[in-house]
C-alpha cells in the first residue's frame, strides 16, 4: 500500500497527488512512467511520472479523470493509499542519458499540450538543475485547462501559452507558435521535445519537419498495460515495430507513423478490434516477453 501524501486538484478534471514510493523515488528519471493500481481488483492504469524528490522519497502524478479507474483514484484524498504503485518503468528521456556537455550544445523546444504539460515538466526542471534554459509552449483549448504555469515558468528560459479559444496567451494551436518563433522572431532550435495528444503531436512534427528541427515524441498517450502484454501501444518506428511502453515512450517524432497509430487505438477499443490486430499482426502483436504469456 502506497500513501497519498498530498492532492491538488488542478481544474474539474486533473489532478495531482504525492505518493510516497521511497524506491521508485530513488531510481526515476524524466521520461518514465509507473503502473497505479487503485484496489487489489483494481485496472492497470500507466502515468508518466511528472516530479519526485528523492529526499522524501515521493513521486508526483498528474491524472486526467476519463475512465471508472480515474474517477475511484480521483475520489481518493490525502492520507488514503493506492494499492501498487510499481516502477518506474520505460527508458528515461535522452536528454537525461546522453553527454551533458552535447546536450549544453543544444537550443532546446519543448511542445506541450494538454495533460503533455506534466511529463514536459519534469524534463524542463531537469535542464534547469544543469544550467540548461529550454523555451516551453503549452497549449490548451481554454484557460482552465492550462496546468502547471508557475511551476513551468520557474525552471524554463521562455513560456508561451496559447488557448484555442484565445481566452488566455496567444490564440491559436501550438504549430502556429512554433511558426510564428522560427519565422517571426528568428528563434533557432536543435531539438523540440513534443509531449500531449497523439493528433498534437503529429501535426507538431509534420510543422517542425519544414524547419528541420529534430523531434522527439513520447507515446505515453496509447499506453494501455504498461508492460509489452496487451500490444495496445504497438506501432512503427521507421521500418520497426516498437512498443511505446517497452522500447519508448520517447522515440524519433520524424520515423512515427503517427496514423497508424491513431487508426490502430480506434480500433483496439473494442473486443472485436482487439481480436482482428492480434489476427493481422501474428507473433508482432505482444512485445511480452514470451516466458509470461503475453506473446501467446
Amino acid at each position: 500500500m502506497y500513501l497519498i501524501r498530498k492532492k491538488t486538484v488542478l481544474n474539474p478534471t486533473i489532478f495531482m497527488m504525492d505518493i510516497v514510493a521511497p524506491r521508485v523515488a530513488r531510481y526515476c528519471q524524466p521520461g518514465q512512467f509507473v503502473i497505479v493500481r487503485v484496489d487489489a481488483d483494481g485496472e492497470r492504469i500507466p502515468l508518466t511520472i511528472c516530479d519526485y524528490d528523492r529526499d522524501e522519497g515521493t513521486v508526483t502524478i498528474a491524472v486526467q479523470t476519463m475512465g471508472a479507474s480515474t474517477y475511484k483514484l480521483m475520489d481518493l484524498n490525502e492520507g488514503d493509499h493506492v494499492h501498487d504503485f510499481a516502477g518506474p518503468l520505460g527508458r528515461p528521456s535522452d536528454l537525461v542519458t546522453d553527454d551533458i556537455g552535447e546536450v549544453r550544445k543544444k537550443k532546446i523546444l519543448f511542445v506541450a499540450g494538454g495533460l503533455g504539460t506534466a511529463p514536459v515538466y519534469p524534463q524542463v526542471k531537469w535542464l534547469h538543475e544543469h544550467g540548461i534554459e529550454a523555451d516551453v509552449i503549452v497549449g490548451a483549448k481554454t484557460k482552465d485547462l492550462v496546468i502547471l504555469e508557475d511551476e513551468m515558468r520557474a525552471v524554463c528560459g521562455n513560456l508561451y501559452i496559447t488557448t484555442d479559444d484565445g481566452s488566455y496567451g496567444r490564440k491559436g494551436l501550438v504549430t502556429e507558435v512554433i511558426s510564428d518563433l522560427v519565422e517571426k522572431e528568428g528563434k533557432h532550435y536543435d531539438l523540440c521535445v513534443s509531449i500531449g495528444p497523439t493528433i498534437m503531436m503529429k501535426f507538431c512534427v509534420l510543422t517542425t519537419k519544414k524547419y528541420n528541427i529534430p523531434t522527439i515524441v513520447s507515446m505515453n498517450p496509447i499506453m494501455v498495460g504498461g508492460t509489452g502484454m496487451c500490444g495496445a501501444c504497438r506501432l512503427t518506428v521507421g521500418d520497426e515495430v516498437k512498443f511505446a511502453c517497452i522500447d519508448g515512450p520517447e522515440f524519433d517524432g520524424f520515423l512515427v507513423n503517427f496514423d497508424e497509430a491513431i487508426e490502430r487505438m480506434k480500433l483496439y477499443r473494442t473486443e472485436e478490434g482487439r481480436a482482428l490486430l492480434e489476427y493481422r499482426e501474428g507473433t508482432t502483436h505482444h512485445g511480452g516477453c514470451g516466458n509470461c504469456g503475453g506473446d501467446r
